[in-house]
């Protein structure tokens, strides 16, 4: 028997109240991600695909529909629960980073242990092999403000795996980077993918989708096409 998706949307639609009328951002969205698939969403501007990677990392609720994360559905759960669910199931990457300025790249990537009871010894090699993954143990030091684009891009990466998540949300990862830089990051989003971990990227741009092993291009709130 086959195992569930690790992410699953069942006529997911999502509205927004805009100026006293309804703007419709997704419309009676089916969409899954299985364990170990590395899968993008593209498309233009304003076509929904960032509020769906919003609602894959329960960052956001539908309107309609129903979302399972790792066969909970998460539509029955309190906002507490719904954070819990987060912390422990998923990591996230920011096309603006959202480093800490004042905390150095190991204060950073050890965030998700900020409020965990687990004491520093259980939860430190973790860091420091997150941060050997990306290539940045040599910088554990240093803030951000002394690090490159693709460095602090890394460190992001680093924070968001660093406690092994069923799901990585990577949105815009390469938007703010250079095209050589950007390279460098898709490269290591493969790496880890072939590691075993499961990626859901957002993008508009074609050629940053390729990398991914399955695209899903997104018009207008709904999917259009599966490559």
């Amino acid at each position: 028997m086959s195992l569930p998706p690790i992410a699953q949307l069942h006529g997911v639609s999502k509205n927004y109240s805009l100026d006293g009328r309804i703007v419709e951002v997704l419309r009676n969205v089916d969409f899954s991600v299985h364990k170990g698939e590395f899968v993008a969403i593209t498309g233009k501007s304003g076509s929904g695909k960032s509020t769906l990677l919003h609602i894959c990392g329960c960052l956001d609720r539908p309107t309609v529909g129903k979302y399972l994360l790792d066969g909970r559905d998460v539509g029955v759960l309190a906002d507490q629960q719904l954070a819990g669910l987060r912390q422990n199931y998923v990591g996230f990457v920011f096309q603006d980073f959202n480093l800490l300025p004042y905390a150095s790249v190991y204060e950073n990537a050890a965030l998700p242990f900020l409020y965990s009871t687990l004491e520093e010894e259980r939860w430190k090699p973790m860091v420091l092999q997150a941060l050997e993954d990306v290539g940045l143990s040599h910088r554990m030091a240093h803030r951000p403000a002394a690090l490159s684009g693709g460095e602090r891009q890394r460190v992001a990466i680093a924070r968001a795996v660093v406690t092994d998540p069923k799901l990585v949300l990577a949105d815009e990862p390469t938007g703010n980077l250079d095209s050589v830089t950007s390279r460098d990051i898709l490269a290591l989003f493969s790496s880890l993918h072939k590691k075993g971990a499961t990626i859901l990227l957002v993008t508009h741009d074609r050629s940053v989708a390729a990398t991914a092993s399955r695209t899903v291009v997104m018009c207008d709130g709904t999917l259009t096409e599966v490559v």
